[in-house]
């Protein structure tokens, strides 16, 4: 739906005054193209601004950081598979003395040794595989910080287009109602009029000039939060923002989808796979290793003449673990501990995830309501308005009717462009609720995030100090 498409707002005064003041106010109202019509050509359109946000937010980047990290565990856990290999050279002399005879000898040595791991207890396997679970839910978070990024930067866009009609209409009843003031003290002047009628109409001025202000003041904070978000400032929003074709067509299909795409249950499930890799990770602590391992080293000693001695050696190492003071057996308790911790945070997670979609799915259409009973507020209020400046016309209401119902209206205005940003905010909020707030299903024109490019790069590397990602 495209916002604040109401009609204006008219005040006091006699009849020229107040046409006066409908012409200016719709030539205000018109002034804000972003307002009063649909997107214009060069106008931002709020997927622009998600794709801006999608690209260019450091929060977001940074979980994709934390995402790159965390790929490095499978090859961390893969290198159990391999072999290690080491090298050391010493060099010195030693000096002695006997009844009066001294020698110094001159020694050095180099020595290499590989040990190649055979069984580690399934450690290697389950390390792999705990590893591999940990990079899913990472991607789920990574998917779930995505879904907070644009929903905030639609929140915020949304926002910006909301208080700037809000600056707007202040505008413009503040223009009004100095109109007010003009008139009542030409009445006045000419004994058509009490000082009574000018002091009031002063006054509700003065409250314009505050409503000003205090808009002003929220238009740029919800600004400095878009540029937080997006990473621009914003530049001619349109005010076309639907949201009907990406909300699921009944709460039923919201909550079927959220079981299977919502990344905060797919990211729990995952914690739960890792967490019972864990405790066979841990377990493996108590079952044999073997391994093989191998040396080669060569020495020289030198006294009046160069002696030189070369070994190696090849061996199969077993070591069978009997007790290691209780710090194994309680590691394994703890870890049984832990998975039952990551199941039940699935249980829960499932159930807020169901409830944020009802509670999305109310919000989403009590807003829809409150549109509708403000846009007949509006039109009702318009009439009563037109009514009392009539009657004050002929004497039958005074200037603080009129004032009364201008304000009334103003408020009922302020209440349909608030309804309007709770629909948008809502039905964006629903959509995260279900999992589905992503650059993919929303169609942003840039160039999507691809977290498997990074792994495979990094999976089987066994050599290099370079970040793919640099």
């Amino acid at each position: 739906m495209s916002l604040l498409r109401s009609p204006s707002v008219l005040g006091t005064g006699d009849r020229g005054c107040f046409v006066r003041a409908r012409k200016s106010l719709k030539s205000l109202l018109l002034s804000c193209c972003l307002m009063a019509v649909p997107a214009m050509a060069s106008a931002e359109t709020i997927k622009e601004a998600l794709a801006l946000a999608y690209a260019n937010n450091p929060t977001l980047n940074a979980a994709r950081a934390q995402l790159r990290a965390t790929d490095e565990g499978v090859p961390q856990a893969l290198s159990g598979w391999r072999p290690t290999v080491s090298g050391s050279g010493t060099a010195g002399g030693t000096h002695s003395s006997s009844n009066g005879n001294s020698s110094y000898r001159n020694n050095a040595s180099i020595s290499l040794s590989i040990s190649q791991p055979l069984f580690r207890g399934f450690r290697t396997v389950n390390s792999t595989k705990q590893a591999e679970a940990l990079v899913q839910a990472q991607r789920a978070s990574l998917a779930a910080t995505e879904q907070d990024i644009l929903l905030s930067a639609a929140q915020s866009y949304v926002d910006v287009i909301r208080d700037t009609a809000l600056v707007a209409l202040s505008r413009s009843d503040l223009n009004f109602l100095q109109e007010q003031v003009r008139a009542a003290r030409d009445r006045f002047d000419v004994g058509e009029g009490t000082r009574t009628d000018v002091s009031q109409a002063d006054a509700r001025r003065a409250e314009a000039v505050a409503r000003l202000n205090t808009a002003i003041a929220n238009l740029n904070t919800s600004r400095a939060i878009y540029r937080q978000i997006v990473g621009q400032d914003p530049e001619r929003l349109s005010a076309d923002t639907s949201i009907k074709v990406i909300v699921p067509r009944s709460l039923d299909v919201a909550l079927s989808k959220s079981e299977s795409n919502q990344p905060l249950i797919v990211q729990a499930l995952h914690n739960v796979d890792a967490a019972d890799y864990n405790a066979k990770v841990v377990t493996g602590n108590l079952l044999p290793t073997v391994s093989l391992e191998g040396s080669a080293s060569r020495s020289w000693t030198t006294n009046t003449s160069s002696d030189v001695t070369n070994s190696a050696s090849v061996l199969g190492r077993v070591n069978i673990p009997i007790f290691q003071g209780g710090v194994v057996h309680s590691q394994v308790r703890q870890a049984k501990e832990q998975l039952g911790q990551a199941r039940l945070v699935l249980d829960a997670t499932r159930n807020q995830v169901r409830a944020n979609v009802i509670s999305a799915w109310g919000v989403y259409q009590a807003a829809e309501a409150s549109i509708s009973a403000a846009t007949s507020a509006v039109q009702a209020q318009q009439l009563a308005l037109d009514g009392v400046i009539e009657e004050q016309r002929v004497g039958q209401q005074t200037t603080l009717d009129v004032l009364d119902a201008q304000r009334e209206l103003v408020t009922q205005r302020s209440n349909l462009v608030t309804a309007q940003r709770n629909l948008i905010v809502g039905g964006y909020q629903l959509v995260a609720a279900i999992g589905d707030l992503d650059a993919e299903s929303l169609g942003l024109a840039v160039a999507q995030y691809n977290p498997e490019r990074h792994y495979k790069a990094v999976r089987d590397k066994w050599i290099g100090l370079r970040s793919p990602s640099e």
